[in-house]
């Protein structure tokens, strides 16, 4: 099978170190092909054919195309994903000195594997906010800073005991050697420099570590794909990439994608999953092409939403932490995730519409369920359900490493859940 999606894939995810990257790497791509971008606060006049997207606070993005029928009777078919990972963000006082070395006051985002991030070579990313409104994307290439390890001397028990940090005292990373009593601001008068903007200009800043180390392909035969934040990049390229490549053909539905942010943690807010953005989105679709409210809920009832977030493969070292019967493999194709305490919101008239679309592309389909005895994560598919009352199914590709500061997947995946998702859209 080519490669061509997983190479675009890795483009994808090594220009997006921060879900405001991502955002503006959709965006683009999605100009490219033909989407305007529309604003929140302008009346909206839309028609059938029209492509269109808009983004909130520069890290969530909504795209779509317009359905050729009456929204009652085209209805929506919506792929879900979101655009952060958890890593390591900078404090509003980022500046920490001690002992001649210089740090970086960090804080955890999301459900980080505290320990992966010990040892590389990291840099920052992520925006200014200047006082006219406007944002500044900042995305330094090269290694910056390091969270080293004590050595085993100091520490004989690690092997044994296990390596336990102290988000407080060990993760900061170290990037330079000062005078503990040195002048403040020394940082950010850096990164401000690297971003090509004044201090009297900037009036926030939202930034965060990445590891520098580029994506690629590895294994005997490629079967492999190393690369940070697949959890959850992968699922918007597939989303993003099924939708352009079907935006020129025309269908009775209204067709999209919703890329959230803050699903990592908890997606309450204006631009996550738990916000009326969709809601307000489709709405306004149906209103500014001629439909009632009587026709959105019609519509709504008709739809389908793909919740695509990455699923947990099986591993060969640890197989006693997955659920016998379900046991989900690298380069086998999507996995339909299903929980009886509906944290997937997939049910047996979603997973069959899934299952039917993988069966119209030929691609294999996996199933994925949580040991009854272990705890089950979440994703926006069950926020989204109840939020619209829409049929949603929770899909994934297969993953290792899920929440490190570098992951695994496998290299024929990515174009198979594409495969899927333009039959969706198709």
């Amino acid at each position: 099978m080519s490669l061509s999606a997983t190479d675009d894939l890795l483009r994808y995810i090594d220009a997006s170190p921060t879900p405001f990257h991502a955002v503006a790497e959709t965006a683009s791509r999605l100009e490219a092909a033909g989407f305007e971008a529309l604003d929140e606060s302008a009346a909206w006049t839309l028609s059938p054919g029209d492509r269109r997207y808009l983004t909130r606070n520069g890290s969530t993005l909504v795209a779509f195309v317009v359905g050729a029928a009456p929204a009652a009777e085209g209805a929506f078919r919506f792929v879900g994903a979101h655009t952060d990972s958890p890593n390591l963000r900078l404090k509003p006082l980022p500046e920490r000195q001690a002992f001649g070395c210089r740090q970086v006051a960090v804080e955890p985002y999301g459900g980080l594997l505290m320990a992966s991030w010990t040892d590389r070579d990291l840099s920052i990313a992520g925006r200014f906010v200047l006082r006219d409104g406007s944002s500044k994307l900042l995305k330094i290439d090269r290694p910056l800073c390091r969270i080293p390890q004590v050595a085993i001397h100091l520490n004989r028990t690690v092997n044994d005991e296990g390596l336990k940090l102290n988000k407080q005292q060990h993760l900061p990373p170290l990037i330079g050697l000062g005078p503990d009593d040195g002048e403040p601001g020394w940082l950010l008068d850096f990164l401000r420099g690297e971003a090509g903007v004044k201090e009297d200009e900037v009036a926030g800043f939202d930034l965060m570590l990445f590891d520098v180390v580029p994506s690629c392909v590895s294994g005997l035969e490629r079967e492999f794909v190393h690369a940070p934040r697949l959890d959850n990049l992968a699922s918007c390229h597939a989303g993003m990439s099924a939708l352009i490549e079907q935006a020129g053909e025309s269908t009775p539905a209204t067709r999209g994608i919703a890329l959230y942010d803050h699903e990592e943690v908890g997606s309450q807010t204006a631009e996550g999953a738990e916000s009326a953005l969709l809601q307000s989105v489709l709405e306004r679709v149906v209103d500014s092409t001629g439909g009632s409210r009587q026709d959105y809920h019609r519509a709504i009832a008709g739809s389908l939403f793909v919740s695509a977030d990455m699923a947990h493969a099986i591993h060969p070292n640890y197989p006693d932490v997955h659920e016998p019967g379900h046991l989900p493999k690298l380069n086998e194709g999507p996995v339909i995730k299903t929980n009886a305490n509906a944290r997937y919101a997939s049910n047996a008239a979603t997973s069959g519409a899934f299952r039917e679309l993988a069966r119209e592309a030929e691609v294999p389909v996996q199933e994925f369920v949580n040991r009854s005895d272990l705890a089950c994560g979440s994703t926006i598919g069950p926020i989204t359900a109840a939020r619209l009352g829409m049929p949603v199914v929770d899909v994934g590709n297969p993953m290792l490493s899920m929440h490190s500061v570098r992951e695994m997947c496998g290299s024929k995946d990515q174009a198979l859940m594409i495969r899927v998702l333009q039959r969706l859209f198709g």
